[in-house]
């Protein structure tokens, strides 16, 4: 009984608290310009879509969507942490049409262990306050963790294309982070490929991770090569904007109603269910 009334206090707790903002972490196995990409892309989807999209650049060593946006040198969240800038000054929007913000300039990192706790309790404030859909563009830190400890509970895709290198480097990803955050499960979204390649690719690492890791993956879906996509971002906008009928598109907009609809663990782990 006594568990039961924690349960239901809990759940109190959690109504009275409001929504809590959905966040996915996106790791990849591909180049990071392809990363780059597809999150801007994804990010103006689900924001043609109707959502409230705010998306965190948390990279340190690759090049991130701030960078990528030229957004690089705006104030960050470790500022905040340090003190330096108040936390609205954050956020900025970009002309794709979901906002963006920055986890630290310059590839810098937490000093110590108060400063990375300010960072992570900064982090937390902001997606609070953002709400909607949080897309951070992340990696893994030397030590296999991330830079603020809620992204280890928070839905982790991995970003693959066909190359056996990508795929190869994709599993490698995925028992590394199994080891470290233990079994979960993690999706799977494949880039330049078509329908059925990407059925391929995500059809053998199911296989091999449930087989070996005895980890569930889920196909999140996948997005075609597409000339568009380069077209789009030589003019400084999404695919979806520029040339709506481009196939690209087609995926992406599919892509922005999945993510959009139910959470990863609630999800089929069978290609495209």
């Amino acid at each position: 009984m006594a568990s039961f009334d924690f349960d239901q206090a809990e759940g109190l707790r959690r109504m009275l608290a409001g929504p809590q903002p959905r966040i996915l972490t996106f790791l990849s196995a591909t180049p990071s310009d392809d990363k780059g990409a597809m999150l801007v892309n994804l990010g103006a989807s689900l924001s043609q879509a109707g959502n409230e999209v705010l998306i965190v650049d948390a990279c340190q060593r690759e090049v991130g969507v701030a960078r990528r946006l030229e957004m690089e040198r705006h104030v960050s969240l470790l500022q905040v942490a340090r003190q330096e800038c108040a936390l609205n000054q954050v956020v900025q929007t970009a002309p794709q049409g979901f906002n963006v913000a920055l986890l630290a300039r310059d590839g810098q990192a937490a000093a110590h262990a108060d400063e990375a706790r300010r960072l992570a309790k900064a982090f937390d404030v902001l997606v609070k306050k953002q709400g909607g859909i949080v897309i951070v563009d992340g990696e893994l830190q030397r030590d296999g963790s991330f830079a603020v400890p809620r992204l280890a509970d928070s839905e982790i895709v991995v970003q693959v294309s066909t190359s056996a290198t990508s795929i190869t480097n994709a599993y490698g990803l995925i028992k590394r982070l199994s080891q470290e955050f233990g079994r979960r499960p993690f999706g799977i979204l494949v880039t330049g490929a078509s329908e059925a390649e990407a059925k391929v690719v995500y059809d053998n690492m199911a296989t091999a991770a449930s087989r070996y890791l005895a980890v569930t993956l889920t196909s999140m879906g996948s997005v075609p090569a597409d000339e568009y996509l380069h077209r789009a971002a030589r003019l400084g906008r999404s695919v979806v904007d520029a040339f709506p009928l481009a196939g690209a598109s087609v995926a992406f907009r599919a892509l922005a109603g999945r993510f959009a609809r139910s959470r990863m663990a609630s999800q089929g782990a069978r290609f495209g269910s």
